[in-house]
């Protein structure tokens, strides 16, 4: 009667970790640059794991003064490419939600996969806040991702590996993401020097 690991369907995997980084701008440039990266054709030859971003909601709380945002992410699915021809899909489509308050100078986003979650689970939570010891200058980022495998029998060996090679591929993408805020940050502070003039 006993089950063993590759039997259990509802056994799962799981990789996490969790940067920072520091943005030598204010939170008003940062969150700024983030709410651009994915508009601008250039970036988009960086960032060519993401296919299309829509907004899907955007409200903004007049007692709070909070904004929240939805929007819908469709990216190149993660993992190496024989992975993507046994499930059968090339995309993934993500949703994320972003709340800002400008009062306190916090913006959060959460994204996490809609599809695909027969096989993999992604979460991705990004916070941007002042930094304590330059809070008019900096902005430290700090992002948490945690990557799920839900192995079937026929890819329980290869988890581990499919597991390892998304984190690879989640983390090479995270220093695009900061190549393209540090290049909208630097133009941002380039155009406000110029509107100064």
């Amino acid at each position: 009667m006993g089950c063993s690991v590759l039997d259990d369907l509802s056994f799962v995997m799981v990789k996490a970790y969790a940067q920072e980084h520091i943005y030598k701008h204010p939170w008003e440039r940062v969150t700024s640059a983030s709410w651009r990266k994915f508009a601008d054709p250039e970036n988009k030859r960086t960032l060519s794991h993401i296919l299309e971003v829509d907004t899907l909601n955007r409200k903004l709380d007049p007692l709070s003064g909070k904004l929240y945002t939805t929007r819908a992410l469709t990216i190149h699915a993660p993992g190496p490419w024989f992975v993507r021809k046994i499930i059968g899909q090339d995309i993934c489509h993500c949703v994320e939600s972003t709340v800002v308050d400008a009062q306190s100078k916090s913006m959060q986003l959460a994204t996490r996969n809609v599809s695909l979650q027969k096989f993999i689970e992604v979460e991705e939570k990004i916070r941007y806040d002042p930094h304590p010891d330059n809070p008019t200058g900096w902005t430290i980022c700090r992002q948490e991702t945690s990557i799920r495998i839900k192995p079937l029998s026929a890819l329980a060996s290869m988890a581990e590996k499919v597991e390892q090679r998304c984190a690879e591929r989640f983390m090479q993408n995270s220093v695009k993401g900061r190549e393209v805020m540090e290049r909208i940050c630097k133009y941002l502070e380039a155009e406000s020097s110029w509107m100064a003039l």
